[in-house]
């Protein structure tokens, strides 16, 4: 995956903060952040190791950090997700 695996994952990571730093966007950015970090995380658990070059497993914890923030914006804008959001927002409320 050197170098492109990363220059992609790179970019794919920047176009999710742009939209997450943008409220009428910040759902879309969620989706994509979990998708991303959630491709990290496997590589971690499969691959790479939870401890990467001695770095006390910091790099997988960040990435479980970025996981849980990115789940936790898109529950908050679940509304803005488009055709899965309204449907659970009506299966919240009893409609």
């Amino acid at each position: 995956m050197e170098p492109w695996g990363r220059i992609g994952s790179g970019v794919a990571e920047l176009v999710a903060v742009v939209l997450l730093l943008h409220p009428r966007t910040a759902a879309i950015g969620a989706v994509l952040s979990l998708g991303v970090i959630s491709g990290a995380i496997v590589s971690h658990l499969t691959k790479l190791g939870i401890v990467v070059k001695g770095d006390g497993g910091l790099l997988f914890g960040l990435a479980v950090a970025v996981f849980v923030g990115s789940a936790a914006i898109l529950v908050i804008r679940r509304t803005q997700v488009p055709i899965v959001g309204p449907r659970l927002v009506a299966l919240g409320t009893g409609h």
